[in-house]
């Protein structure tokens, strides 16, 4: 059964030039993109949408990144996409990802990792959900 997952391209990779390489490994890897869009968050949406963190202690660091610079957000599906996407992401400091990884190939450190990726397929939902109506969605 497929499954929906929210997908950014953080400011790191968007500044490094890096997102057509990271769309294209996308779809190589099968998902379909059913929205896509470039923006450029606010603190305060980079807030609201990272609230399930508020209380860590990189929070603050967090939405102060994500509203950095220009990300590009994309609702992908798949069958087993949180699983396939994490897969493909790597694990969230570079220096532990799998080689051939997204964030092995254009992340730097755990802040500055170049993707992000929801955790369940529930997170996969509302995260979309956040950034893409329904209405938006193909």
């Amino acid at each position: 059964m497929n499954e929906v997952t929210l997908a950014i391209i953080k400011p790191d990779a968007y500044r490094s030039g890096n997102s057509g390489k990271i769309i294209d490994r996308i779809i190589l890897e099968g998902f379909s993109i059913n929205g896509m869009k470039q923006i450029h968050l606010s603190k305060k949406e980079a807030e609201g949408f990272y609230e399930v963190h508020r209380e860590r202690p990189f929070f603050d660091e967090l939405t102060s990144f994500m509203s950095s610079g220009k990300c590009v957000v994309l609702s992908l599906e798949r069958e087993n996409a949180v699983l396939k996407w994490r897969e493909v992401i790597g694990a969230t400091n570079p220096e532990e990802a799998d080689d051939g990884t997204i964030r092995d190939q254009f992340g730097t450190n755990t802040g500055s990792n170049a993707v992000h990726g929801s955790d369940s397929p529930e997170n996969g939902k509302l995260e979309s959900n956040y950034f893409f109506p329904q209405k938006d969605l193909l």
